[in-house]
């Protein structure tokens, strides 16, 4: 079996530069992404007893060993092996977001009329359940393999959001522009750059001033870090964030384009 070291080592080396480079609260100028920024940490601080059922129901997946037939469009896991059935506890394990991440999803979600929300890979249905406690209208999440969206129906709570299966490149576009209007997006699918950046170009037409687009897993890799530099170069960008695990988009007219590296 040949290893691709590049592939694993990638991460690190992205690591120890986004170390080097990332910022603190005190050197932010410009009071939009002060408040912004300030506004994220009391959030995760004031947070810290909030959805602990959801936690809950992480551990269960985490002991979860029913087997799921999973068709993969994306990448996959780094740390799975290249297989059509895994384990729920294991998908869990390294396919889906911490605690803090989903949180920090839920307060750029709060930050948007909140009212068209989408979600680009269900996975076992985490990040799902915390996007729809601050959902005020339709959560639509999508995934390509049916036996996670059964998975996901299983949370507290999972009733509440609309489940498209299928191809994202194919199921995508017919929802948004049956929909109009993306206020916030999470894109965490495919990982790879013609994915990353084709889902981010069907959705911009839908954005507003209003809205925010996070993706996930920008430094997973040498093409995903692509995808995500060419996507802050658009011009409907005022302002990016990376937070390392994620990336933040801003549309606000008004600002000064801006690209900055935060600590969370």
């Amino acid at each position: 079996m040949t290893i691709d070291l590049k592939k694993y080592l990638y991460p690190i080396s992205e690591s120890i530069r986004y170390w080097l480079l990332k910022e603190d609260r005190f050197s932010l100028q410009g009071p939009y992404i002060s408040d912004l920024y300030n506004g994220l940490l009391k959030y995760l601080k004031n947070s810290s007893s909030n959805d602990l059922d959801l936690e809950d129901w992480r551990k269960k997946l985490l002991k979860d060993s029913d087997i799921l037939v999973i068709e993969d469009f994306g990448e996959g896991s780094k740390k799975l092996k290249k297989s059509q059935f895994r384990k729920t506890k294991d998908v869990t394990r390294y396919s889906t977001t911490g605690r803090k991440f989903s949180q920090i999803y839920q307060y750029f979600c709060l930050q948007t009329p909140g009212l068209k929300v989408l979600e680009l890979g269900t996975c076992t249905g985490i990040n799902t359940l915390y996007l729809s406690r601050v959902t005020k209208g339709e959560l639509f999440t999508f995934e390509g393999a049916e036996s996670l969206i059964h998975k996901a129906k299983e949370g507290p709570g999972a009733e509440k959001p609309i489940y498209v299966q299928g191809n994202i490149k194919e199921t995508l576009a017919p929802i948004v522009q049956k929909i109009r209007k993306v206020d916030f997006a999470l894109i965490d699918a495919t990982h790879n750059f013609e994915g990353t950046f084709g889902y981010f170009q069907t959705l911009l037409p839908y954005l507003h001033e209003e809205s925010i687009v996070a993706v996930a897993d920008i430094h997973w890799s040498n093409e995903m870090y692509k995808a995500w530099n060419k996507i802050c170069q658009t011009e409907q960008v005022s302002l990016s964030i990376d937070f390392f695990e994620c990336g933040i988009l801003i549309f606000k007219k008004g600002i000064q384009k801006s690209h900055f590296i935060l600590d969370v």
